[in-house]
């Protein structure tokens, strides 16, 4: 879902793989034993193993996202929980992609790469994978290229294919090295599905705010947020938005600076992963609504990002933005990117609806933002913590009577 966010002065540096993509995205960099204790995330992310019959048995894409990841580590027996969950889901998935087309024959495996799908099969029932060699590498680029996986691949919004499978993809032969390191962009691709509450400490460079810092300073006559050479120090409590863990951060909610909510703007013709039949964008919307009414938020701030939105620019000029039942009043204007404007717009006033429904228009107590975010833009990033950065520090400046 989202992130509480509060500053605090004392800092210890976590070396955890949930902090490593906030670390990066500051540009505070790592040394190589860092980058190669990711790998098991990385690799979680994006082995895909494919499980088939030999007869009328559909690409199962999301058990191969998967299991790229997790057969570099000869050691990581753990990642078997995750492929044994999602078998039978792919497995009902790939049946129902089938009975739902009267073409079903597109998504059967090509007679001449069935052996291949049967032998990553064989591997995806182990209890642990070996090691991602070149040659299994090789073996899971052809299946991926085969026509049967790719017509499965175009429908997998209806199977939980994660974002990231087409990167993994193709970096297979580059992942099988055997002196493979993560590069900045293996580590943002990975995905960690967030579960409990993971707390994370940054800090991001003192003269990204320096400008807003003199702003600031010149409005009031105290000092304010003084440079040090480490600059800000932020506490970020990163929760999972899932109805099973929202009990396991209620009590985080006191004391917080601000609630920064992710709403992933792509996903609204997608389903989630715990209830297949529930669109992830009405979950957001339930979810925004009931983070806003909690009384402990009465006077907090939010910052809304509206996250994905390099994925939301390509796929809103295919899948209608009414796919969504909360969107159904949508009414396309235009074509290209006048198109993906109107409908940017469209969902931000959305969200705007739902904030003000709760919050009177003239509060000037409570600070609501919103920000189009692409999570894997450093740039777009630093400048949208930047902006988030001065709009608390003028709230803290407001509450204190000096503006």
């Amino acid at each position: 879902m989202g992130l509480l966010c509060s500053r605090n002065r004392h800092y210890t540096q976590a070396d955890t793989e949930e902090n490593a993509q906030i670390k990066l995205l500051f540009q505070t960099g790592f040394d190589e034993a860092e980058l190669k204790g990711y790998i098991s995330v990385i690799h979680a992310n994006g082995f895909v193993v494919n499980k088939f019959s030999l007869v009328n048995y559909l690409a199962s894409l999301k058990r191969v996202v998967d299991l790229i990841l997790a057969i570099m580590r000869p050691d990581c027996g753990s990642c078997t929980v995750v492929s044994n969950v999602l078998e039978q889901l792919l497995h009902d998935g790939s049946k129902e992609l089938a009975q739902s087309d009267t073409d079903s024959a597109k998504y059967v495996l090509s007679n001449e790469n069935k052996e291949i799908g049967e032998r990553l099969s064989d591997i995806g029932g182990r209890f642990e994978y070996p090691r991602l060699t070149k040659e299994l590498a090789q073996d899971i680029e052809t299946l991926w290229k085969d026509p049967a996986i790719q017509e499965t691949y175009a429908r997998g919004n209806e199977l939980q294919v994660p974002d990231c499978t087409n990167y993994f993809m193709e970096n297979l032969q580059r992942l099988s090295d055997l002196n493979y390191v993560p590069t900045k962009e293996d580590v943002l691709y990975a995905r960690v599905r967030t579960t409990g509450v993971v707390e994370i400490q940054f800090s991001m460079p003192a003269e990204l705010f320096e400008p807003c810092r003199a702003q600031l300073k010149n409005a009031c006559n105290n000092p304010v947020g003084e440079s040090k050479k480490s600059g800000e120090v932020y506490r970020l409590f990163d929760v999972g938005g899932q109805k099973n863990e929202r009990r396991k951060w209620i009590h985080l909610f006191e004391g917080v600076t601000a609630v920064i909510f992710c709403a992933a703007i792509s996903e609204y013709d997608q389903t989630l992963f715990e209830e297949d039949n529930r669109n992830r964008m009405m979950e957001t919307k339930e979810l925004f609504e009931w983070v806003l009414n909690q009384p402990c938020f009465e006077k907090t701030s939010f910052m809304l990002f509206l996250n994905k939105f390099d994925i939301f620019e390509k796929k809103v000029l295919k899948v209608p933005l009414n796919a969504c039942e909360w969107f159904k009043d949508y009414q396309p204007v235009s074509t290209g990117k006048q198109e993906i404007e109107h409908a940017y717009e469209f969902v931000k006033k959305k969200f705007e609806e739902l904030y003000f429904q709760s919050t009177a228009p003239d509060r000037v107590d409570r600070v609501f933002k919103i920000y189009r975010t692409t999570a894997l833009d450093q740039k777009l990033v630093k400048k949208t913590f930047k902006l988030v950065d001065e709009t608390l520090r003028r709230r803290n400046l407001f509450e204190a009577g000096l503006l």
